[in-house]
């Protein structure tokens, strides 16, 4: 099939840009331009290699990019394709201004996301994973996974699972104790589903997770607020909860590094926690979204880890470790009870989770490469958490708050006056720079904070866009006095 487009593009040594990004943004431009347009097909990786004489690797990431950036889709067996909805106006050239004409205004024009703190796929064990598939699909018995399986997930793979709690999160859980998910919010709906009733309560941190609030209310419960300060859920406003309500069913927590704001909650607080848990029957609902991602000596051991603790739902995911497309969560609890509603519901929804990928998932533990994949990932994550802290001395200090985080994905940012967020967020967008609305943490009032991700930004679109953040706050500081 002969393409009418062809890439015009000649590596330039001198730019401290790396190739896969010259690439990318040449694509932009010529997207931006009208050269390329929705729906019109880009060439095969291999094809576009061959054509600039370079390896394959460096057109799949510049790829990759557009396709984070939403400028282009890929459609199975099909190809690379200009997307149909694109992140930003196309310009022609008679009104482009000269600034446009370079590469760094190519980029300007695109959704720089700060999402809620996504992994970078493009450091993914992609070809691990491949291989894995490959073995797995060579096995004498491979026969034997193409039927149904059991609900709560391969066995084998459960007692991986169970191993990896156990010794790195100082958890005492076997394989019957864990049901694999797809994705730690499908754990978390199944556990809502499965546990709560009409008229149940459950307390939740405020600022907090949404998505998980959303679950507990579409089972019929209600929620109470606790604050969260700077060491995690306050157990003063819980206990307020317990004396003044009598049908709180769950805590929901995020201790190790609280959604959104990052803190950990204090050895104190967690002691007191599970007290309060024990004498009031109450279960503790405990959402581990990004272990293990640490950049201190070790991770906070889970509250679930503590032999103490009567009731407990341990919820984790290995979708950020892997890959954010593979969806695999799981949740762990000692209730049998509660194990077998969910293991009935969930055969009802979904009979049961993908045994192939959970196989590959499980190789690529055992053999070591998930272990190398994250000590790999820590050190890139490390290394992007402290050039953003660089930045936002440079450009925020003195206007907002923010600690060091010593994990996860991204920093939380409190701005030293309060802001009108509604303002904020629009003049942002205006300006190609998208965050999360503060509302979207808040339980009735809103929060004068937002989450900063880094996670899946290049050290490119950080600083250009921290830098517009800054404009944009003081121009709001400045208007409202």
């Amino acid at each position: 099939m002969l393409r009418p487009w062809k890439l015009e593009f000649e590596i330039d040594k001198k730019l401290e840009k790396a190739v896969y990004l010259q690439i990318a943004d040449t694509i932009i431009t010529d997207i931006r331009s009208g050269r390329l347009k929705a729906g019109d097909t880009l060439p095969g990786s291999r094809n576009l290699a061959t054509m600039l004489k370079i390896n394959r690797n460096t057109v799949v990431e510049a790829y990759q990019v557009l396709i984070n950036e939403e400028w282009v889709v890929s459609k199975e067996r099909k190809g690379i394709f200009v997307s149909d909805r694109l992140p930003a106006l196309h310009e022609t050239p008679d009104n482009r201004s000269k600034e446009t004409e370079d590469d760094s205004s190519a980029f300007s024009t695109a959704i720089i996301n700060f999402d809620d703190g996504h992994p970078d796929s493009k450091i993914a064990p992609v070809t691990e994973l491949a291989r894995a598939y490959r073995q797995i699909f060579n096995r004498k018995a491979k026969w034997q996974m193409m039927g149904y399986g059991n609900e709560h997930g391969d066995t084998e793979f459960r007692k991986t699972i169970s191993q990896m709690l156990n010794h790195q999160r100082g958890m005492h859980i076997s394989e019957n104790e864990i049901s694999i998910t797809r994705g730690s919010q499908m754990a978390m709906f199944l556990t809502a589903q499965c546990l709560l009733k009409e008229g149940d309560q459950v307390i939740v941190e405020n600022p907090g997770y949404k998505p998980a609030w959303k679950a507990f209310e579409y089972a019929g419960a209600e929620l109470l607020a606790a604050a969260v300060d700077d060491e995690g859920i306050s157990i003063e406003d819980i206990e307020k909860l317990l004396t003044g309500n009598k049908n709180i069913k769950a805590i929901y927590i995020t201790p190790h590094r609280q959604y959104p704001t990052t803190v950990t909650l204090s050895l104190a607080r967690r002691l007191k926690l599970i007290e309060l848990s024990n004498n009031h029957g109450i279960t503790i609902i405990e959402d581990d979204y990004d272990n293990e991602f640490h950049f201190g000596y070790r991770p906070i051991l889970p509250v679930s880890s503590f032999a103490e603790l009567n009731s407990y739902v341990y919820v984790g995911t290995l979708s950020k470790v892997v890959a954010p497309a593979l969806r695999i969560g799981y949740l762990a609890s000692k209730n049998p009870n509660l194990l077998q509603k969910i293991g009935d519901l969930r055969k009802i929804i979904d009979v049961q989770g993908d045994v192939i990928m959970e196989q590959a998932v499980m190789q690529l533990i055992k053999e070591g490469a998930v272990k190398k994949h994250i000590k790999k990932a820590t050190v890139h994550y490390k290394n992007k958490r402290d050039f953003v802290y660089s930045l936002l001395e440079k450009y925020l200090k003195d206007i907002v708050d923010f600690t060091l985080p010593e994990g996860g994905l991204a920093f939380w940012i409190v701005p030293k006056e309060d802001l009108n967020w509604d303002t904020a967020t629009a003049s942002l967008l205006e300006k190609s720079i998208k965050i999360i609305h503060p509302k979207q943490y808040s339980y009735n009032n809103i929060i004068n904070g937002f989450r900063l991700s880094y996670g899946s930004l290049s050290q490119e679109q950080l600083e250009k866009s921290i830098k517009i953040i800054s404009e944009v706050l003081r121009y709001q500081k400045a208007k409202s006095k």
